[in-house]
């Protein structure tokens, strides 16, 4: 069989190395060793015993492939490179290396014990904060400010947002709806302002406008992981460090070489269900490849 390397366990990589793992020989490489369902991480931020329910140790699911705990520091034509002087042959690859955010939604390199005493942290601050602000008005920090004013509906909660209606790339219909539940359950909504400086228990907006708060979470977007093996393919980074792929998700210039997910620089929104729609071409054209079919 085919080596088959898969950058990255989350939702993409996952899929593809799950599905694909009695067809080629499959190695995953990820910096943890748990797959994690990220959307419930702003679920666990006010029940703390539900992260148990979100994670999974990547070996548990992928009986018939091989798994690696490293950092891909390098990527060649048909090889990716680890640690010194280490690195795994392919004929096929697959770059589902993800995206991190701001502390604690979404982290790289992080076991599962550390986070979860980084969850319950930041459970004891939300419950001791009276006012909580959250920077951000796409779907994370909408998502942030229902679970805690659903939670919490006796805590001030506000919203900071540089647009001038959440959740743009959504449609009108959600960005209402959103709108009117937010509304409802007592959560202010600045908009058309983009904060500034953070000093203390208070953020200054472009604006000049003071926000003071017990506790503060950035939800302005996410940071693609390609920081440690960026060089080794400099020529398909966007200028915000995004892959360019083609049509079929292959990586700009490498037939063998897909990518998946939040590292892509399609122009969408980085979600889950998107991630697998990609794993899911991905492995229909890997799998054309392999009968010399025409990609779809």
């Amino acid at each position: 069989m085919k080596n088959l390397v898969i950058i990255g366990g989350g939702f993409a990589g996952a899929r593809i190395a799950k599905k694909l793992q009695n067809k080629f020989n499959v190695t995953l490489t990820d910096t943890k060793d748990y797959f994690e369902f990220t959307p419930g991480i702003l679920r666990t931020l006010v029940e703390p015993n539900h992260l148990s329910k979100i994670l999974v140790k990547h070996k548990k699911y992928l009986p018939n492939a091989s798994f690696i705990q490293e950092t891909i520091k390098e990527i060649t034509p048909y090889h990716v490179k680890f640690g010194k002087n280490n690195s795994i042959p392919y004929d096929y690859l697959v770059i589902a290396s993800g995206s991190h955010y701001s502390a604690p939604i979404k982290q790289k390199d992080i076991i599962s014990t550390i986070r979860s005493k980084e969850v319950r942290e930041h459970e004891k601050k939300i419950t001791n904060a009276r006012k909580i602000t959250i920077v951000g008005g796409g779907l994370v920090g909408l998502e942030l400010a229902a679970e805690l004013c659903t939670h919490y509906p006796e805590k001030k909660i506000t919203i900071v947002h540089a647009g001038n209606c959440l959740i743009e790339r959504n449609c009108s219909k959600s960005q209402k709806y959103a709108l009117r539940f937010l509304k409802k359950n007592g959560v202010e909504i600045l908009f058309n302002e983009h904060a500034k400086d953070k000093k203390n228990s208070k953020i200054t907006t472009k604006s000049g406008r003071s926000i003071s708060s017990d506790l503060t979470f950035f939800c302005t977007g996410i940071i693609p992981n390609t920081q440690e093996f960026q060089d080794s393919i400099s020529t398909a980074l966007t200028h915000k460090k995004y892959l360019e792929v083609n049509e079929f998700l292959q990586l700009k210039g490498h037939h063998h070489i897909f990518v998946a997910g939040d590292v892509t620089g399609i122009k969408e929104e980085k979600t889950a269900q998107t991630a697998e729609s990609h794993a899911d071409l991905i492995i229909k054209n890997i799998l054309r490849k392999e009968s010399n079919k025409s990609l779809i």
